[in-house]
């Protein structure tokens, strides 16, 4: 796993297949963690380590916010939940699937995206996850100096983006992703819904954008995101 700072308060965790973001509150022992994604199960001791090489101590982690329910991104976020207390938050429409009580979404597949999609089915399988808290559009998440969730599906019906307004950050979970280029997410269940939803996140003109997978884009982002979100067909 690689560890990279985006801003002060702000890192990534890279994982072989997806990544998660640490938000950090407050300084020293008064500081407050969140985790934006949870990894791959298996996950949690590098997600502990990562926080601990900043100086952080993991049970300052008070928050889990999943931007939707695929195994990349609630893989680690029960055994951390229950190691330190924290919330795990997730749309109220794929709370059930985090929970374990419905079936993942299958996604309607273009066919370039066939063998990504394979590969990525060699990530482990996430345990069935608790969510203490079920969000819906514009719920305030308690970070972030007004963090609030985004419904933003097509991805899956539940996905969301958080956006912080007042430090322009917005993480787009995987209705958007930044691999080699600012596009699409892949492996949609809607794509017309998820194209709609990027073109929303777009409007949001962030100045840091964090997604799901690939490189957080931090230069010139209001643009870069219009203008993919306008190409994107």
């Amino acid at each position: 796993m690689d560890l990279v700072e985006i801003l002060p308060r702000l890192h990534l965790l890279r994982f072989p297949i997806g990544q998660a973001y640490l938000w950090r509150d407050g300084e020293g022992d008064a500081a407050e963690l969140t985790l934006v994604d949870a990894g791959h199960a298996g996950s949690a001791p590098e997600i502990e380590a990562a926080v601990r090489s900043l100086g952080l101590d993991p049970a300052r982690l008070r928050r889990i916010v999943l931007t939707h329910c695929h195994r990349d991104h609630v893989g680690a976020a029960e055994e951390l939940a229950e190691r330190y207390g924290a919330l795990v938050l997730a749309h109220r429409l794929d709370a059930p699937v985090v929970r374990g009580a419905a079936p993942v979404p299958e996604p309607v597949l273009l066919d370039w995206e066939v063998p990504l999609y394979a590969h990525g089915l060699t990530c482990p399988e996430a345990p069935p996850t608790r969510v203490d808290r079920e969000l819906a559009d514009g719920d305030a998440l308690g970070f972030g100096d007004g963090a609030y969730a985004v419904h933003s599906p097509g991805h899956t019906d539940g996905s969301i983006a958080v956006h912080l307004p007042r430090h322009g950050v917005l993480f787009t979970g995987d209705c958007v992703a930044g691999v080699g280029q600012v596009m699409l997410g892949v492996f949609n269940t809607d794509r017309q819904r998820a194209l709609a939803s990027f073109r929303q996140l777009a409007e949001l003109a962030p100045s840091v954008a964090c997604f799901g997978h690939g490189d957080p884009l931090t230069e010139d982002t209001a643009r870069v995101l219009k203008e993919a979100a306008d190409a994107a067909l």
